[in-house]
């Protein structure tokens, strides 16, 4: 149904954490804390990976990719965050809100699809090793991020397409950044039809990858059961733990944020999802990789000189 008597919306202002008013100061801390935690943790990878040879391996090169993928996907989003948390009235044209939902689609299928390539690269490592360097050169490995990033950039141009031709009546934005969902529900007129799209994207974008993941592993513990040595069994999961954890974290908040059904959650709720997915889990990149990756802990301990088998 189309709505009567409206004008034209040219900018929005996001509500924020208008809910939790009383807390906004000490959220406003710990998330900038997180913040900051996250840009330090991915610089010190990225940093660790491009200056020790050790690490110039595909699967440390996929890492800073996601590293740096991760820094700019935060940047987008958690800075008007934090600005929301300190100001009342949070406003944003039109342009500024379709400019921060296309980085933020873009990163975000982006990151997923790099985890893909690393569980690829996982595979290929164990699966393939005596060809590992052959089958992943420099050039695939390139090809490989461009394929991640160019998904992420075509989806998003579909997706912005979509949203900012629909006439919006209200300008009252209930999140804290341009997220699909919340701005369509600003819209004039019925968007069961975009709702349905965004679905279909959002479950192929997710379940896609995901399913490319979990075939990787199922291949890749087939041939780590075959390997006769404990040893060696163990040095072949450990290769893996680390990527794995993060698969799990990862796909597991995006499924919770945009494949279960919205009508089960409040708005608070859906911003407690959408604070995991755009603060928390960026941060446990930087830190499951270094505390539980040896050759990563290893390579910062020769950066500052306290490795005495360096």
């Amino acid at each position: 149904m189309k709505r009567e008597n409206h004008t034209v919306v040219r900018e929005f202002v996001f509500q924020g954490f208008s809910s939790f008013h009383e807390y906004k100061l000490t959220l406003f801390v710990i998330f900038l804390t997180l913040y900051l935690l996250t840009l330090a943790g991915n610089v010190i990878i990225v940093t660790i990976i491009s200056i020790d040879r050790h690490l110039h391996t595909p699967m440390y090169f996929f890492l800073s990719m996601l590293s740096t993928s991760e820094t700019v996907y935060t940047f987008v989003i958690v800075p008007q965050m934090l600005s929301s948390l300190l100001s009342l009235r949070q406003p944003i044209s039109l342009a500024g809100c379709a400019t921060q939902m296309f980085f933020f689609i873009t990163l975000a299928i982006n990151n997923c699809f790099l985890l893909t390539v690393m569980g690829y690269d996982r595979y290929v490592a164990i699966c393939n090793p005596l060809r590992y360097m052959i089958i992943m050169n420099k050039k695939v490995c390139a090809q490989l991020v461009c394929v991640a990033f160019s998904v992420g950039l075509l989806v998003a141009v579909v997706q912005i397409s979509s949203v900012f031709r629909l006439p919006f009546c209200d300008k009252e934005v209930p999140h804290y950044f341009c997220d699909i969902l919340p701005v369509m529900k600003l819209s004039c007129v019925d968007t069961t039809v975009h709702d349905i799209i965004n679905f279909v994207v959002s479950s192929l974008v997710i379940v896609v990858p995901m399913g490319l993941v979990f075939i990787s592993y199922i291949l890749i513990i087939s041939a780590i059961l075959k390997i006769t040595s404990a040893e060696g069994r163990r040095k072949a999961f450990a290769t893996c733990a680390s990527h794995l954890t993060v698969v799990i974290i990862h796909y597991g908040c995006a499924s919770i944020a945009y494949l279960k059904p919205k009508t089960e959650n409040t708005r608070d709720q859906d911003q407690l999802i959408s604070v995991t997915y755009t603060v928390i889990t960026p941060l446990l990149n930087p830190v499951v990789y270094t505390l539980r990756n040896k050759e990563v802990k290893d390579a910062l301990h020769r950066a500052i000189g306290k490795n005495p088998f360096a």
